[in-house]
């Protein structure tokens, strides 16, 4: 599935690639993740990101990978327009550092399937964004350039059914690379490690979310004592 065509991720129906790694004919590397986050909604996976995680949180989230979180050019009410600047390992390979973008859903889809999909059920979350190498990363005009990342949640009656999608070496494309440099830069065994990372950060994340979106939101919704 190339990225012009993620549109799909709006129907819940599966996929040919709900969980695995392809190599488009770009050179660009596709890796999806399926997470299910039980007893997690999809309001409490886009607060989390507006809840902007320190790193002692961070490291909550994926205790073996996670190194180092920062946040920049943040906006209040909303996690779109923010910068995640991170240091991470992917599933054994060394720490890289990274700054993630998150940006507007309309970037990515096209904007009258959006609004459907979130007034049916068929989404009930979406944290997309542009990721780029390093804590400095290349920019064009406002937009980090690099590769792409996108999650869509759906609640269903056990919880929140998670797709992750990522698209890397995406703007090498139009930087006139070709797809066997591509290659070489963004490895299938790069590719591997992300989905087995992405898997395990979000499993990690759904033990503890719904605690924490509770107490951190007590004064302004109900809570439901166990006993």
């Amino acid at each position: 599935m190339k990225l012009e065509e993620v549109d799909r991720l709006l129907d819940p129906a599966p996929m040919q690639l709900e969980t695995g790694y392809e190599r488009l004919d770009t050179g660009v590397l596709h890796v999806a993740a399926r997470t299910d986050l039980h007893r997690c909604t999809g309001e409490m996976f886009e607060w989390w990101f507006r809840f902007r995680p320190d790193t002692q949180k961070y490291v909550w989230w994926h205790p073996v990978d996670h190194v180092f979180s920062d946040w920049a050019e943040c906006r209040d009410g909303t996690h779109v327009g923010s910068i995640h600047v991170v240091e991470e390992r992917f599933t054994g390979l060394p720490a890289e550092k990274l700054s993630i973008q998150f940006r507007d859903a309309a970037e990515f889809f096209d904007a009258g399937a959006y609004d459907a999909a979130r007034r049916e059920g068929r989404v009930s979350a979406a944290v997309c964004g542009r990721v780029g190498a390093g804590h400095q990363p290349p920019r064009d005009g406002d937009k980090v350039l690099g590769g792409r990342l996108l999650h869509i949640g759906r609640d269903t009656e056990w919880g929140c059914a998670l797709r992750s999608h990522f698209y890397l070496g995406q703007d090498l494309v139009d930087q006139g690379m070709s797809p066997s440099e591509i290659e070489k830069l963004v490895t299938d065994e790069f590719g591997r490690a992300l989905l087995m990372h992405c898997y395990n950060e979000f499993t990690f994340l759904s033990r503890f979310l719904p605690s924490l979106f509770i107490a951190e939101n007590r004064d302004s919704r109900p809570i439901a004592v166990p006993w």
